[in-house]
């Protein structure tokens, strides 16, 4: 379960997905890629995505294991197969937010709008949605302003990860994942109390 809907927000924003399978395919002859390799490789991404894809975003899987997929096969160098769960997992996460950032754009899905769906679903009154939607806003800000690293292992910390699970992600020890975590929190509370806000 999340503690937050929050997810993280990056600077740069690369091409986002909404491709198809043909444009796979068409990557895929391009870059002399092989058959047996890509469907591994779609495979590893699939689980991937199932991992980092919160819920209420699940319905936009496929666009995101399409374009983690492109984003990989244009990859030159190292084989497919010899890639790190960590950094196909990295990918994922990037494309992720492109597509968040993309919904936003076209106001299909908002932070705003989905920090409502969860305080909806508490049954709370007017006062206290908008107090939510005021708190996800201002915990996205925040996300934003923390280093890479700890912006990283806080954002899976509250999307429900244990530090175990952000540590093998992440492919860091548990030691400095935990470590990341409580000051990137710290200085996290520390923004919004800033901000007159209080988790």
């Amino acid at each position: 379960k999340h503690r937050f809907p929050v997810l993280e927000s990056r600077p740069t924003e690369p091409e986002g997905p909404g491709v198809n399978r043909e444009s796979e395919r068409t990557e895929l002859m391009e870059h002399n890629r092989n058959p047996t390799e890509y469907a591994e490789l779609r495979s590893r991404l699939e689980l991937a995505v199932r991992r980092v894809c919160p819920p209420w975003l699940a319905n936009h899987a496929e666009d995101i294991v399409q374009a983690a997929v492109i984003k990989i096969l244009r990859r030159k160098g190292e084989g497919i197969g010899e890639l790190k769960s960590s950094y196909l997992y990295k990918v994922a996460h990037s494309v992720m937010v492109d597509e968040i950032r993309r919904l936003r754009r076209r106001k299909e899905v908002g932070m705003e709008d989905n920090f409502a769906a969860e305080v909806d679903r508490q049954q709370l009154g007017p006062e206290a949605q908008a107090a939510g939607r005021e708190l996800g806003e201002g915990i996205l800000s925040c996300l934003g302003r923390l280093s890479t690293d700890r912006r990283r292992a806080v954002t899976l910390y509250l999307q429900g990860h244990t530090t175990p699970e952000s540590a093998r992600l992440l492919d860091w020890s548990p030691k400095r994942t935990e470590n990341l975590i409580y000051r990137g929190l710290g200085e996290l509370r520390k923004c919004l109390k800033s901000k007159g806000l209080k988790p």
